[in-house]
């Protein structure tokens, strides 16, 4: 009864708070500069520069502030990184 107790107690506390948990930490190392965050305080701001341990985050125009990333509670916009243009070698060149 009690290894019962304590199985439906995993799978039904632990294990999605450790899903939770992996996904924080994925989004987190993710981040990347331009991407719209909210903190853990609920402070909203544009990702200016990602360091290992460390987020610089721009709540107003020229205002910065650091965060650790922990902090980072969700991305409310992420900025898609565009794929490399392929170029075109019988387009016509520019003319100016």
């Amino acid at each position: 009864m009690i290894a019962l107790l304590f199985g439906v107690m995993y799978f039904m506390m632990i294990r999605p708070q450790q899903k939770r948990r992996r996904e924080a930490e994925q989004m987190q190392s993710a981040l990347g500069v331009g991407d719209e965050v909210v903190t853990i305080g609920g402070l909203y701001g544009t990702v200016t520069g990602v360091e290992e341990e460390t987020v610089l985050l721009e709540v107003a125009p020229g205002v910065q502030t650091r965060y650790a990333r922990p902090a980072i509670a969700r991305v409310v916009k992420r900025v898609e990184v565009p794929e490399a243009e392929t170029i075109n070698e019988e387009a016509e060149p520019v003319k100016e």
